[in-house]
This record gives C-alpha cells, sequence and structure tokens, in this order.
C-alpha cells in the first residue's frame, strides 16, 4: 500500500504534466508509439513537438469458476472477477524533433497494482520515462523506463486484438529499464539491441545486466515479421546463479482490408540450480484471427496454450525439483465496438483446460476447467 503523501504527490505530478501542456499550447492528440512517431522538422515550435496522450481502461470481470475476486496468479491484466475496477490509467507526455525525444507518464490500475507488486513503491506508478538522442543517422539511443521489446502484446487494451492477454503475455516482460540503441536500416527493417535490469526489472536484483535483441521486418505493407530474444540471470545476488535463454516470435498478415492473421511462438530455457541438470524449458504458443464486421464492429478469435517445466517463470522463477509440470490451453472469443475514433467498448469470453488441476472451483476444490467473461470501455487521447 502506498502512503498517503505518496499518492498526492503522483497527483499533484500528473497535474504539473497537463498544465505544462497547456501552457505550451498544445492541442490535444493521440499519442504515438516510439518505432512510429515521426520527426518533425526543426523548424516547428516546441509546442508542435509535444504531445500530451491519456488512456483509461475500466472493466468488470466475471468468473465462472469459484468465489475468488482474484483471478488466476498468472493473469495480471484485468485481474480482478466480480467486481468493477480499473484496469489501467495512463497519462503522460512525449517529446520528439530529429535529434531528441523523450517520454514521462504515469499509471494506476489493477494491472499495475498485480503486475509491478515486486516493484519499490517509489516506481511502481512509472509507465515510462526515459530519454533519447540519435548518435548517428538513422539510430535512436534511448536511457531510462520503456515498453517490452518482447510481445505481439502491450500493456494498453485497446492496442491489443484481444480484450484479455495470452499466457505469453502475462508471463513475459510488459516493461524494461535500461538503454536501448535502435537503427532504422530502411522503412522496412528496424533492429534494436538492448542492456537490461532484468526480466522486467526496473530495480536489478544482482550485479549482472541483461541482453535483448529485436528485428522487425516488414517485407509488404501486408506482412510484419518480428524476432525477439533476452538473456540474463534473474535470480537474486545470494542465489545460485541461473541463466536465463529466450526468443519470442511473431508474424502478422492482412488477408483482406477486413481479415487479420497472426501467429506467435514463444520458448525459453533457464538453468537449474544444481550444474550439470537439464535445463527448464517453457514453450507457448497462440494464433489469432481477427474480422471487420462493420466499420465500427469487429470480432477475434484466439487459441492458445502454455507448457513449462515444473511451472517454471510462470509459477516460480526457482522452482523446486518435485513441483509438477505447467500445462493449460484455452481459446477467447471478443467482440468489439468503436463508436467513435477514441472509444472501444469490449466483451470477451475465455475459457481454459489444464491437464492437472490446476484452478479452484465454487467448493474450494481444485478444478481443470476455469472459465470467465470480461467487459471493458476504453478512452484514448
Amino acid at each position: 500500500m502506498h502512503s498517503l503523501a505518496s499518492m498526492k504527490a503522483l497527483f499533484a505530478l500528473s497535474l504539473s504534466l497537463l498544465a505544462t501542456t497547456a501552457a505550451l499550447g498544445q492541442n490535444t492528440t493521440p499519442g504515438t508509439t516510439d518505432s512510429t512517431a515521426a520527426a518533425t522538422p526543426a523548424a516547428a515550435p516546441v509546442a508542435n513537438r509535444l504531445t500530451v496522450y491519456g488512456f483509461v481502461d475500466g472493466y468488470y470481470g466475471y468468473d465462472f469458476t469459484g468465489k475468488s475476486q482474484t483471478r488466476p496468479g498468472f493473469l495480471y491484466s484485468h485481474s480482478r472477477a466480480n467486481e468493477f475496477a480499473l484496469n489501467n490509467a495512463i497519462i503522460g507526455l512525449r517529446y520528439q524533433d530529429e535529434q531528441v525525444r523523450g517520454a514521462l507518464g504515469l499509471h494506476a490500475g489493477t494491472y499495475v497494482e498485480a503486475n509491478y507488486a515486486a516493484e519499490p513503491p517509489v516506481l511502481r506508478h512509472v509507465y515510462e520515462a526515459y530519454a533519447g538522442f540519435r548518435p548517428l543517422p538513422k539510430t535512436w539511443l534511448d536511457l531510462g523506463i520503456f515498453s517490452s521489446h518482447i510481445g505481439f502484446e502491450s500493456a494498453i487494451s485497446k492496442d491489443n486484438w484481444t480484450l484479455t492477454r495470452s499466457f505469453m503475455a502475462e508471463n513475459s516482460p510488459y516493461y524494461e529499464a535500461g538503454a536501448r540503441f535502435t537503427y532504422e536500416a530502411d522503412p522496412k527493417l528496424t533492429l534494436t539491441a538492448l542492456a537490461l535490469n532484468g526480466w522486467q526489472n526496473l530495480r536489478d536484483n544482482n550485479r549482472a545486466k541483461a541482453l535483448g535483441t529485436q528485428i522487425q521486418w516488414k517485407p509488404t505493407d501486408k506482412l510484419l515479421v518480428n524476432s525477439s530474444t533476452f538473456y540474463g540471470n534473474e535470480q537474486p545476488t545470494d542465489s545460485v546463479r541461473r541463466r536465463r535463454y529466450f526468443h519470442n516470435f511473431y508474424v502478422t498478415y492482412t488477408a483482406t482490408n477486413r481479415l487479420n492473421l497472426a501467429l506467435v511462438f514463444d520458448v525459453g530455457k533457464q538453468e537449474r540450480a544444481a550444474r550439470g541438470s537439464k535445463a527448464d524449458t517453457w514453450h507457448t504458443g497462440a494464433a489469432f484471427v481477427r474480422y471487420k464486421l462493420t466499420e465500427k464492429w469487429a470480432a477475434t478469435a484466439r487459441y492458445e496454450y502454455y507448457y513449462a517445466d515444473r511451472g517454471v517463470i510462470i509459477r516460480s522463477i526457482m522452482p523446486a525439483a518435485s513441483d509438477a509440470n505447467f500445462h493449460v490451453h484455452g481459446g477467447s472469443l471478443n467482440f468489439d465496438y468503436a463508436p467513435t475514433a477514441n472509444v472501444l467498448v469490449r466483451v470477451e469470453g475465455r475459457v481454459l483446460r489444464s491437464r492437472d488441476a490446476q484452478f479452484t472451483d465454487e467448493a474450494g476444490q481444485p478444478t481443470k476447467t476455469y472459465g470467465n467473461l470480461t467487459s471493458s470501455i476504453a478512452l484514448s487521447f
């Protein structure tokens, strides 16, 4: 729990962000991502290089399995059940010109409560905070806190094809802290190298640093291919080293102006404490089919699975020899309605099935099946 003083400070900082923007005469415009924000001509006024962005995602989740108001521990987004809740509210500023860029954003909600629980209280409400410049033509060097280079999905639900996140998104980094070097080789190819505090760590848990890479290739307007990697030791300083190797791969394809397809696959290995023993492996995959029904309506179907030796990563970063394997698969169906360009209304049904009894039913007994229904209204600017 945060102190009243810290919450007041966060509120005051949010007000100051908005006040600064108003003072510069900036009109409210949709926020843009780092990879797509266009450079502003050097002669443009400072106000035209500065954008304010915001996002609010309110939801109601209903679980058909069990009586808990908290969803299974491996789900972090829309994590509350049988209550009205705020998943994520974000307010921030971004600046970019031809040579310099940076961002500062704050957030709060049940996503932050669940996913940032291990972070220092003073940093939990920082959504992004980085500064960068162009050391060479076609390059950027950023330092600070920024969104993860891993994965098809992000922390902002409106940008995802489904309302809830897949297993792989929930159990791989949403955010990172470190240094990021990006080379825009040409309009079709972007290369990124990163040195990080760790696997979704704002504050490092040991003296070792992690490394990451990303290749994004768009050979045509319809096809995007992504390959992201991670390497690092993610154990506390006083624990035995267990190096982690990870690769994320996804492909998206625009089949028609109404039909979009995506395939995602992750695989990782982490060393066990006993040297010379077999590493713990996890792999997970998902397939998405999105169809635009009308100008304002769309639907997405998803199938996914997740397998982890001894529940590594999804249940523990230090699994014991006696821990059971984790094997769950499931599907979801999502309907979207966009009454305006910056409002999205969503309803999603989801069913999961485990090989072993991973869930808890209404009587408090283990069960192999879990189902939920989630609805959301999201506003962005």
